[in-house]
C-alpha cells in the first residue's frame, strides 16, 4: 500500500494518531475525533462537527445548511476551492448556469470544473460518510501540493451524509451491539442488521430511487440546491456485498439512448485513473457489470441526464461488513480498508477532472447548446390536454418545476399529428390553447425525453431496475407525444381562476367531484374535523352540473352538532386544498339517485392498522406510511408483525398487509381469523406478495387458476417447455429474463362503476414489477385485469412473462358476509411516483366497503 500514501502525502495521517508538522495547522479526523479513523463509526453530529472545524478554520472552504431530515438531522454541502476561486464563488456559480443555459449572461467569463461527491445515500453503507472527512482533510490541507492545485481549477461540493437518519439507526443499532473487539465472523449479531435497517431514509424510501420524483425532504432540498450548481462530475459513493470487490466506471450497459459519447468518454477517462492506483496497491475492482444508466433517478443517472458525468462507486462492506468481516477468501474487509479505497476514488476522481477541466467544462456547454438547438431523441414537443383537469396539470406543473423544465402554451388551435398515449398508437390531436405544450428545444430537453418518452429504448434486456416511468401513464395523463416542433411562447394559465363558493349559512348539502389526490386530502381533513361526508355510488346531475360516482355530499343533516364549527372547517379546507364545495339547496336531483337514496353512502372514518416487522418489505412498510402520514395526514396504528397474534384486530376496520412473505404469521388458524374478521365488516387490503397467503386457501377466492384444466394445460406447457431447453452457461441470465419483467407499464381495463375505481376511466395503466399471476375472480369484483396478450405498453418483459399476463387479475374485490378483501397485485403507490394509483388506494381506505 506504500504507493497510495506516496500519491497522497498526507494520507497515513488521516488513519493514525501521529503528528506532524502539516496537522499542526489543521487536526485530521483522527486528532480531531480522538480515535482512529475506521475504529468506530463516527455519529452525523461528529461528522457535523468536524464539517464546521475545517470550514471554520479555513478561508476557501465553507459549510452550509441545505435542509433538515424528518428526524431534524442537518442536511449540509461543503465547498472547497482555491482561495482566489472562494472569492468569484457566486460569480462561478453564475457563469455555470450560463452554460447550462439556465441563467443569463454573467458579469465574468471564469470558469472552473465543479465536482459534485454524495456519500451515504444509503445509511447502512457506512464507510462512505467516514470517507468524505478523509477526503474533506487532503483538499483542506495546504501542505498537499497536489490537491492544492487541483483546486485552483476546480470546486469541489461535499455532501457528506445524504441520508443522515438511515446512517444513524445504523450506527447506533452497531454501537449498541457490536463486540469491544469486532468478531469478524459473518455470523455474529453484529454482522445481522435488524429490520428494517439503515438502508432507507425516516420513512424507509430508498432514496438512491427518489432523485427524480424528488417525494423525500432529503431528495428535495437537496435537488434544489444541485439545480443552482449543475456540477459537471457527480459520484455516488455506495456499498455493495462483502466479497465483491470494488466497482467503479463505466457504467454497465444498457445506457440511455440520450447519453453522449462524451459522457461514455469520460467516464472510462476517470475509470482509468482510478484504475491505476487500486493496480498500484494491488486492490481488487471491476467496470461495465450490473449497474447500468438506464433508469432517471438514481444518483449517477439522474445526474448524468442533467450534462454530468454521472457514476456510482460501490466498496464491498454494506451492513453486514461492521468494523471488520471475514469474506470467503478468508481475508478481513475492514471499515479501515473500506474508507481507504473511497477516499482514493474520490481524491483520483477530482484529480483526472481538473487535469480535463478546460475539456470537461467545454462538453458541459456543448451538451446544453445541443440540447437547446438540436435535441435529441424522435419527439420534439409533449402536449398535456387541458381536459386532464386543474389538479392533475397543477400536480404536473409543480413537478416539472423542481425539474426546471420550462413549459407554455401555444397561441393558436391546430391539429397535430402525435402518439396518444392512452391509445398507444400514433394519431392526430387537435392542439388547444388551453393545453400545457413542453418543447424539447430547452436545456433540459434530455431530462424530459427520459421522463416523457412512451418506450424506453433498451440497449440490453439484462438491467437493474424498472425499465418503464413515462409520467403520462404513470400520472394517467390525457397526452400526446409529436414529432413536430412547437412554439410555446406565452406562459401557461389556466383559463378559469378556481372559484371557492363562499359558505353560506345552512345549506341544504354541498357537493364536490372525486378524481384527485387534492380531494382526498380534503375528505381526510374534514373526517378529522368530525364533518360528516357521504359518497354517490352513482353519477347524478344536480343545478345543471353532471356529477360522476364517487362524488362527495355534505349535508347540513348530521352536522348540526358542529355548530359554527361545520362552516368555519369546510371555509379552512376549500382554502387549504383548493377545493370547490358546490352548495345546493335541494337534495332533489335532476338525473341519478336524490341525497337521502340508499345508493349515497356514509363515510365512517375508519380506524386503520398497518402491518410492519420481519416479514414485511420495509420499503413496502414505507410506502404507505409516508402517504399516510405525508400526503393525506390520516391517522394510522402500525401493528408489528411479531405481534401480530396478540392484537384484537376487532378494533380496526381496515387492515393493510403491505407486500411481504407472511407464511410464519398466517397460519391456517390466522387466516380463518382473518376471515371472521373481514365477514363481520373488516376490510382487508392485500398488496403484492401478501396476496401469496391467500391464494388458494380454503375460505377465499383468490385462485392461481380458475379450473383444474386451466392448471393441467399450464403445467403441461412448463414440461414441455423443458424438455426443448437447451441452455448455454454463458446465455444463463438472459434464458432467465424471458420469464420475468422489470418493471414494465401494462394496460388495463377498469371498472370506473365499482368503489375501487372511482374517479377512473374504463383504462388504467399499471406499473408490474413481475410475473405473478391470478385468475379473475370467480366470485367477486374484477375491477381491474389484463385482458389480452398484447397489453404491455411500455418496458421489458419477457415473453413467457407477457403470456402468464393474458387474463390476469390486477384489483380485485371479495365480498365476506359484511366486509372486504381488496387484492392489489400491483403496487398503485411504488415509490410513490406512480400518481395514478394514489387515489385508487384512498378508494380501498375510504369507500370501498361502506
Amino acid at each position: 500500500m506504500k504507493l497510495f500514501f506516496t500519491l497522497f502525502l498526507t494520507s497515513f495521517l488521516i488513519f493514525n494518531n501521529s503528528l506532524s508538522i502539516a496537522q499542526e495547522k489543521l487536526k485530521s479526523p483522527s486528532e480531531y475525533l480522538g480515535y482512529t479513523l475506521g475504529t468506530r463509526f463516527t455519529n452525523h453530529y461528529k461528522v457535523l462537527e468536524y464539517f464546521n472545524y475545517v470550514s471554520s478554520s479555513k478561508s476557501n472552504i465553507k459549510t452550509e445548511v441545505y435542509g433538515e431530515t424528518n428526524e431534524h438531522r442537518p442536511l449540509v454541502l461543503t465547498y472547497i476551492t482555491s482561495a482566489e476561486n472562494f472569492e468569484h464563488l457566486e460569480e462561478l456559480r453564475k457563469a455555470n448556469l450560463y452554460l447550462a443555459g439556465l441563467e443569463g449572461n454573467p458579469s465574468g467569463d471564469r470558469k472552473v470544473a465543479i465536482v459534485w461527491l454524495s456519500y451515504n445515500v444509503h445509511g447502512n453503507e457506512s464507510s462512505s460518510t467516514e470517507a468524505a472527512m478523509a477526503t474533506l482533510y487532503e483538499l483542506a490541507d495546504e501542505g498537499n501540493e497536489r490537491t492544492q492545485e487541483w483546486l485552483k481549477n476546480t470546486i469541489v461540493i461535499i455532501d457528506p451524509c445524504v441520508n443522515p437518519d438511515g446512517r444513524d439507526r445504523y450506527v447506533n443499532w452497531y454501537n449498541q451491539y457490536g463486540n469491544k473487539n469486532y468478531n469478524p465472523d459473518p455470523n455474529s449479531t453484529e454482522h445481522l442488521e435488524p429490520w428494517p435497517g439503515g438502508r432507507e431514509n425516516h420513512y424507509l424510501f430508498d432514496l438512491n430511487r427518489d432523485w427524480a420524483w424528488q417525494t423525500q425532504v432529503e431528495t428535495l432540498t437537496r435537488i434544489k440546491k444541485y439545480n443552482e450548481w449543475m456540477p459537471h462530475v457527480h459520484v455516488d459513493f455506495h456499498e455493495q456485498y462483502i466479497n465483491n470487490p470494488y466497482y467503479f466506471a463505466p457504467a454497465a450497459e444498457p445506457y440511455h439512448e440520450v447519453i453522449t459519447d462524451w459522457q461514455r468518454e469520460f467516464q472510462t477517462t476517470i475509470g482509468k485513473n482510478n484504475a491505476k492506483y487500486f493496480d498500484e496497491n494491488g486492490w481488487l475492482y471491476f467496470t461495465k457489470e450490473f449497474f447500468d444508466l438506464l433508469y432517471p433517478s438514481y444518483g449517477d443517472s439522474y445526474p448524468t441526464y442533467n450534462g454530468s458525468i454521472g457514476m456510482t462507486y460501490e466498496q464491498a462492506g454494506h451492513s453486514s461488513a461492521g468494523l471488520g468481516v471475514l469474506t470467503h477468501e478468508e481475508d478481513t474487509l475492514t471499515l479501515v480498508d473500506r474508507i481507504k479505497h473511497h477516499t482514493v476514488t474520490s481524491l483520483s476522481t477530482i484529480e483526472i477532472t481538473s487535469l480535463n477541466a478546460d475539456k470537461v467544462i467545454s462538453e458541459f456547454g456543448n451538451y446544453f447548446s445541443e440540447s437547446i438547438k438540436n435535441p435529441k431523441g424522435k419527439y420534439k414537443s409533449y402536449i398535456v390536454k387541458a381536459e386532464n383537469g386543474r389538479d392533475k396539470i397543477s400536480s404536473l406543473m409543480a413537478f416539472l418545476d423542481k425539474q426546471k423544465i420550462t413549459y407554455g402554451k401555444v397561441t393558436s388551435k391546430k391539429d397535430v399529428k402525435a402518439f396518444d398515449y392512452l391509445k398507444n398508437q400514433d394519431g392526430t390531436t387537435s392542439l388547444s390553447e388551453e393545453d400545457l405544450v413542453i418543447s424539447t428545444y430547452q436545456s433540459k430537453s434530455n431530462l424530459l425525453n427520459a421522463l416523457f418518452e412512451p418506450e424506453t429504448k433498451l440497449a440490453d434486456s439484462v438491467t437493474y431496475d424498472i425499465t418503464a416511468w413515462a409520467l403520462p401513464y404513470s400520472w394517467g395523463l390525457k397526452a400526446f407525444a409529436s414529432s413536430q416542433k412547437l412554439d410555446v411562447n406565452k406562459p401557461f394559465e389556466f383559463k378559469e381562476q378556481l372559484k371557492k363558493d363562499s359558505i353560506i349559512t345552512a345549506p341544504y348539502a354541498y357537493v364536490s367531484k372525486w378524481n384527485s389526490m387534492q380531494d382526498v386530502a380534503s375528505i381526510s381533513d374534514l373526517l378529522q374535523k368530525k364533518i360528516k361526508v357521504r359518497y354517490a355510488s352513482e353519477a347524478f346531475e344536480i343545478d345543471g352540473e353532471n356529477y360522476p360516482a364517487g362524488s362527495m355530499i355534505i349535508t347540513n343533516r348530521g352536522n348540526e352538532n358542529l355548530g359554527e364549527k361545520f362552516k368555519q372547517g369546510l371555509e379552512e379546507n376549500a382554502k387549504k386544498y383548493g377545493r370547490e364545495f358546490k352548495a345546493v339547496n335541494s337534495g332533489f336531483v335532476s338525473k341519478g339517485k336524490d341525497f337521502g337514496s340508499h345508493s349515497v353512502y356514509y363515510i365512517k372514518p375508519p380506524k386503520v392498522a398497518l402491518v410492519s416487522g420481519d416479514v414485511v418489505s420495509a420499503t413496502a412498510f414505507g410506502e404507505i406510511w409516508f402517504y399516510f402520514e405525508q400526503e393525506i395526514n390520516y391517522p394510522i396504528t402500525v401493528l408489528n408483525s411479531d405481534y401480530f397474534d396478540y392484537y384484537d384486530i376487532n378494533d380496526y376496520d381496515v387492515i393493510i398487509l403491505p407486500n411481504g412473505y407472511y407464511g410464519e404469521i398466517l397460519g391456517e388458524d390466522k387466516l380463518k381469523e382473518l376471515r371472521r374478521w373481514v365477514a363481520n365488516g373488516g376490510n382487508l387490503i392485500l398488496m403484492e406478495n401478501a396476496l401469496r397467503s391467500f391464494v388458494d386457501k380454503e375460505g377465499f377466492n383468490l385462485k392461481k387458476f380458475v379450473t383444474d384444466k386451466e392448471k393441467a394445460a399450464k403445467e403441461k406447457a412448463e414440461e414441455e417447455k423443458e424438455k426443448v431447453y437447451l441452455k448455454n452457461y454463458d446465455n444463463r441470465e438472459r434464458t432467465a429474463v424471458s420469464e420475468v419483467i422489470y418493471g414494465s407499464i401494462f394496460k388495463t381495463r377498469m371498472d370506473p362503476s365499482h368503489p375501487l375505481g372511482f374517479g377512473y376511466s374504463k383504462e388504467y395503466f399499471t406499473l408490474k414489477r413481475s410475473a405473478t399471476h391470478y385468475a379473475y375472480l370467480t366470485d367477486g369484483w374484477n375491477v381491474s385485469v389484463i385482458e389480452k396478450k398484447d397489453a404491455l405498453v411500455s418496458g421489458f418483459a419477457g415473453y413467457e412473462a407477457i403470456d402468464k399476463m393474458n387474463q390476469s387479475l390486477v384489483f380485485g374485490v371479495e365480498d365476506i358476509g359484511e366486509g372486504k378483501i381488496i387484492y392489489m397485485v400491483d403496487n398503485p403507490l411504488f415509490r410513490d411516483f406512480w400518481e395514478n394509483g394514489k387515489l385508487l388506494f384512498a378508494n380501498a381506505v375510504f369507500l370501498v366497503g361502506q
